[in-house]
């Protein structure tokens, strides 16, 4: 072999590996071809494909959890250093402090600590101990820092150990060292999804057997935040935890879960809190914090200055900073982000499309005519309204109705069992909007009463409903109509429906409504989820602060609590004018989908494939030529498929499903005139083609061509036909092959039909 003819995986096998393995790197610390990311999922009409997968050549860890450094591999047409690049940009993803790029002729090092590079002859690669000996004297890491940093994840012994993915390896290591350096008050940010929660076990995992944080306290505001914790991501810390509830705290536990409201009693002297000595607790997670924790006069920041000798941790999708609520200044800048943006481009969370609706009385109002009295027969204030009055100064049944129906159009074209949570103005517009999804949805409603719910914290059955809704593996409820109770902090893994019928002037409320469906699963075919928006709250997605870094806002917050004025006399519930007879009508429908740059683009998935398929195939004879030329056509399809030419999307778009494959791309691409199935089996007919066969054959052959025009092309690509109506009513296989001398003959004549049916 020619020496600088060596290939890639030559280079790897014969140079690389050998000079990383001899340099005292086992089998348990090399990870070879490693993949760090699933590839994102990209949105084609009502499909979903991967794309390519991050991939670096090797990567080499000191333990399992302390990776130290990535060699990219070139082969020998390239130089030493060609890989350089793209390891540098996989390090600082993956934050590994060194990258080596080689093309078997030796090494070139980066140290992404310092900034330097130098070249190595191939038997100088560094052992695992001098690469973690330079990097804890380059990040001048302590001894007893180094100890806790050390310590390795905790892995489930179950069938399928869940590993930590990168970004929360990442996040893991982060906090471990900032603690380790004394750092009390952390900030973690990750999007919804991505699993804050079993990041934080693995930290207080580490942190409870090497960190000496033995009492540890999970606080949240929501008890299915807490009981979800409990009885997943944490439930290796069953023998010690315990839910704290009627206010009673057992401190003979070591792992506290509660809510605030568990904690604090209001007008009363002495907190519950208050029974443990301040010094308790070691460790404290604060779940979802932009909430309680962000606000300086919060009964959540009365516990945390009480226990202010704990480590403190925030962990959030959306850090809320405000005037009057900021989680940076309180826990200081994030050690670590992992956004939204980045979770889908990675394949790790779900893209969405958008469906923006809009109706004739969102875009220009609604003025009750003269003396309009509303169904209750009071007077309705004569003024204009518009979609901020809607469903909340004024109702209009109508409305609401449209609403429920386009809804309703929707999963009828995808899947009326796909779950959907519909965001109302409040709880009694979510019920309205309940009544009007179960009149267009009668016929399931018939079927069971729970196709439809409302959800809403003043509604216990609804409430009772939501586990079930959530759970996978149950089919009711589907539609979940709610206001503000769903907006967070609910794991609902397979929403695949989000419906915005509520005006969201919030970002951070947004940010978590849109997280309500960035969960992937695949195995239950959920690859992207859609958001449907009635009121242009999607206007956000183009704000920068959207999936942007957090602001604050440099103003003075108070750092103890505040005197709250006396709250004014209650009044009794505002009467809002409810409306019908009033017509109403789309006037605008628009789709948009998630690209592969994270921004939203007007979607036509007709002239999208139209120009991929002239990617591959220029010219209309271009393209017969290579139809004729496979034996079997499916080919050609799964190989348009990994172009992301998706025919059954264009044929759903085409409303017509008796053209075949062939007729659709020509038509598509080549503007040229389709002809049905049939119409091409009954011009074979038609032809003397059948004629040189008469008896069995000719039957037969006739049965393939009914079948192509019922189903299709694939039905004459697999002998395996011969075993369904009509043929065995005609023949058995073997006798059936004996009527064209044999099975070769009529696999030839398979081929031959099919050549036939494309003449044109």
């Amino acid at each position: 072999m020619n020496y600088n003819n060596y290939s890639e995986e030559d280079v790897k096998y014969q140079f690389i590996t050998p000079s990383i393995e001899n340099a005292g790197w086992d089998k348990t610390q090399i990870r070879f071809e490693y993949s760090f990311t699933d590839g994102q999922m990209m949105i084609r009409g009502m499909k979903a494909k991967r794309g390519a997968r991050k991939r670096a050549d090797y990567l080499l860890s000191y333990k399992p959890n302390l990776p130290l450094a990535i060699v990219e591999a070139k082969d020998q047409k390239h130089a030493i250093g060609d890989g350089m690049q793209q390891g540098i940009n996989y390090a600082e993803i993956l934050d590994i402090p060194f990258v080596y790029s080689s093309n078997g002729n030796g090494f070139l090092e980066h140290d992404m600590i310092t900034g330097k590079e130098r070249e190595l002859h191939l038997n100088e690669f560094p052992s695992p101990e001098e690469l973690w000996e330079r990097m804890i004297h380059e990040k001048k890491i302590s001894d007893k820092v180094e100890d806790i940093i050390r310590g390795p994840y905790h892995i489930d012994n179950g069938q399928k150990p869940k590993i930590p993915r990168y970004y929360q390896r990442i996040a893991i290591n982060r906090t471990i060292e900032a603690i380790a350096n004394g750092k009390n008050r952390i900030l973690l940010v990750m999007a919804t999804g991505t699993g804050k929660t079993f990041t934080a076990f693995q930290i207080a995992h580490r942190l409870w057997e090497y960190g000496n944080k033995k009492k540890i306290l999970y606080l949240a505001d929501r008890n299915i935040l807490i009981d979800q914790t409990m009885a997943q991501d944490f439930k290796p810390f069953e023998k010690v935890m315990t839910k704290v509830q009627k206010h009673e705290l057992d401190s003979s536990y070591e792992v506290f879960f509660a809510l605030y409201q568990q904690l604090v009693t209001p007008d009363t002297d002495k907190q519950p809190y208050e029974d443990l000595d301040p010094e308790f607790f070691d460790l404290i997670f604060v779940d979802e914090c932009h909430r309680g924790s962000a606000k300086a006069d919060s009964e959540w920041r009365e516990i945390l200055e009480y226990f202010s000798s704990a480590t403190q941790i925030g962990m959030t999708a959306t850090p809320k900073e405000t005037k009057q609520a900021s989680n940076i200044t309180y826990f200081g800048e994030p050690v670590y982000t992992y956004s939204l943006k980045q979770g889908i481009q990675d394949g790790f969370l779900a893209p969405y499309k958008v469906i923006r609706i809009l109706t004739d009385i969102d875009a220009n109002g609604y003025r009750p005519p003269k003396d309009k009295l509303d169904m209750h027969g009071n007077p309705v204030e004569d003024r204009f309204y518009n979609t901020l009055d809607f469903d909340k100064n004024i109702i209009i049944d109508e409305r609401t109705e449209i609403v429920a129906s386009k809804i309703t159009e929707y999963l009828k074209k995808t899947n009326r069992f796909d779950k959907t949570i519909v965001f109302c103005v409040d709880t009694n517009h979510a019920e309205r909007m309940r009544q009007a999804l179960v009149n267009v949805n009668n016929d399931l409603v018939a079927e069971n009463s729970k196709y439809v719910v409302r959800i809403t914290g003043n509604d216990e059955f609804g409430k009772s409903q939501l586990d079930y809704f959530i759970d996978s593996h149950e089919k009711y409820p589907v539609i979940a109509t709610t206001s503000m109770l769903m907006s967070t902090g609910v794991d609902s893994k397979t929403t695949k429906l989000i419906v915005l019928d509520k005006n969201i002037r919030s970002m951070t409320e947004f940010k978590q409504i849109i997280g309500r469906g960035t969960r992937l699963r695949e195995d239950l075919g959920k690859n992207f989820f859609t958001i449907m928006d009635f009121r242009n709250n999607t206007r956000k997605f183009a704000d920068s602060a959207f999936d942007g870094e957090p602001v604050v806002i440099l103003e003075d917050i108070p750092t103890k609590p505040i005197e709250v004025p006396a709250e004014p006399p209650v009044e009794p519930p505002k009467v809002v004018p409810r409306v019908n007879g009033v017509p109403v009508t789309v006037i605008l429908e628009q789709n948009q989908c998630y690209d592969e740059h994270g921004k939203l683009k007007t979607e036509n998935f007709i002239d999208f494939t139209r120009n991929n398929i002239l990617k591959e195939y220029s010219t209309l004879g271009e393209f017969i030529k290579t139809w004729n030329s496979y034996d079997k056509k499916q080919a050609i399809i799964d190989e348009l498929y990994q172009h992301e030419i998706f025919l059954d999307e264009l044929r759903e778009l085409s409303g017509d499903d008796e053209m075949d494959d062939f007729d659709l791309i020509c038509h598509i691409a080549f503007d040229k005139k389709p002809l049905t199935r049939a119409e091409r089996a009954n011009n074979v007919k038609k032809r003397d083609y059948l004629n040189k066969y008469e008896g069995i054959a000719r039957q037969v052959l006739e049965g393939l061509l009914d079948k192509y025009a019922s189903n299709g092309i694939s039905d004459l690509e697999s002998i395996k036909i011969l075993q369904n109506d009509p043929f065995r009513r005609i023949a058995g296989t073997k006798s059936i092959f004996k009527e064209f001398g044999g099975q070769d003959n009529f696999l030839q004549e398979m081929h031959n039909l099919q050549k036939e049916l494309y003449v044109n």
